[in-house]
């Protein structure tokens, strides 16, 4: 076998002459994500902290079309960017560095971009963020209003998203986003996580777009909110009534995924490593979750494959550049199997990489992109 991974496609034998040209269609806010690391302690009021790792990249949506665009999904992302020197940057780092189609995305005149500035300490995060609504694609630039936003539909792209295997969504208590019935007509797989329900309902029929997902993938607290359970497994069970696949992460404990279709169950457990900036894991995740699932895996081996992406992105900076592709995997499992205290169960479990992956790899730890918006050539 060939020692190259750039070049991996995991659906490389499901792919046929009539299937779309997209494999996965998102949407969301990009921002320019600068990370602080190696913060002692949270930043005390009236002091100057100093962070011993800082990194700068695209972030917000780009984290899971980075994501996904690594792992050999060919990924369209729709997007509205400022036309500011944020907004270039951003865009060149996602189209001439990742390969991800932006046919479907747009520059904007006179609209600055997003900005979220994240601090990583303790293993947890905090994050301080500015930006403003984009206006409409038929708007003047500087006049959508914040009710605007609130009650309109997503305004930066058509409504007609191209054809595609997968989508992914982040749903929102009391909204809908025509796209998203759109491309499940279109034939679709809808994937779809949640934020934090500021109502306080925490209401699944208030969750229009459920009834498209093929997959619903809240963390343990929001699966226990919506389903009004106090045991997360016990949630996966009943977000399994209302979805074909329920998948809840644990956190340290790994992730509990149940099929409503058959009613089978499974879990696997976290991999714990040092993490350095936990940005962006949960959108790794779900990559990882959403190409197993294409590559139709058993329902085990796409937990275990969205665990393991998601482990390995926090041991690097920020959440689009930290995202993994097939060489940190293949020198990852390279390196597992050459561990001598490694438990042979442990090692069972990821056994499936063996037909994906190369014989040999390059060393571990790798060298990764250097965290920054670029030096001059």
């Amino acid at each position: 076998m060939s020692t190259d991974t750039s070049g991996i496609d995991p659906l490389l034998a499901l792919r046929a002459p009539q299937d779309p040209a997209c494999d996965v269609f998102l949407t969301g806010t990009v921002f320019l994500d600068i990370i602080f690391t190696g913060l002692d302690s949270a930043p005390v009021r009236g002091t100057e902290s100093w962070a011993r790792g800082m990194g700068s990249s695209p972030g917000g949506v780009a984290n899971m079309a980075t994501a996904l665009a690594r792992l050999g999904l060919r990924t369209s992302l729709a997007a509205a960017f400022g036309d500011d020197h944020y907004g270039e940057y951003c865009w060149d780092a996602l189209e001439q560095g990742e390969g991800i189609d932006l046919s479907m995305s747009r520059t904007v005149p006179g609209w600055h971009s997003p900005v979220t500035v994240s601090m990583a300490y303790e293993g947890e995060r905090t994050m301080v963020s500015h930006g403003h609504e984009a206006p409409a694609p038929s708007a003047v630039p500087g006049q959508a209003t914040t009710d605007q936003a609130t009650t309109e539909p997503n305004p930066a792209f058509p409504q007609c998203p191209p054809r595609a295997r997968a989508a992914i969504a982040s749903l929102v208590p009391g909204r809908g986003e025509p796209w998203v019935a759109a491309a499940a007509r279109h034939g679709a797989l809808i994937f779809a996580d949640v934020g934090w329900d500021e109502s306080g309902r925490w209401d699944l029929d208030a969750l229009p777009d459920l009834a498209h997902c093929e997959a619903f993938l809240p963390n343990a607290e929001e699966a226990m909110r919506y389903t009004r359970t106090d045991c997360p497994r016990a949630a996966a069970h009943a977000l399994a009534e209302r979805v074909p696949l329920a998948v809840v992460t644990l956190g340290a404990e790994g992730a509990y995924a149940v099929d409503g279709r058959t009613g089978a169950a499974a879990q696997v457990p976290a991999i714990e490593v040092e993490a350095l900036d936990p940005t962006g894991a949960g959108d790794v995740f779900v990559a990882g979750f959403v190409t197993g699932t294409l590559a139709d895996w058993p329902l085990a081996d796409r937990l275990a494959f969205a665990g393991l992406t998601a482990a390995l992105s926090v041991q690097e900076f920020g959440g689009s550049l930290s995202a993994p592709g097939w060489a940190e995997i293949a020198a990852w499992w390279q390196r597992i199997r050459t561990c001598e205290s490694q438990h042979p169960t442990a090692l069972e479990r990821y056994a499936f990489l063996e037909e994906l992956l190369p014989a040999t790899a390059r060393a571990w730890p790798l060298r990764r992109a250097v965290p920054t918006i670029g030096f001059r050539q």
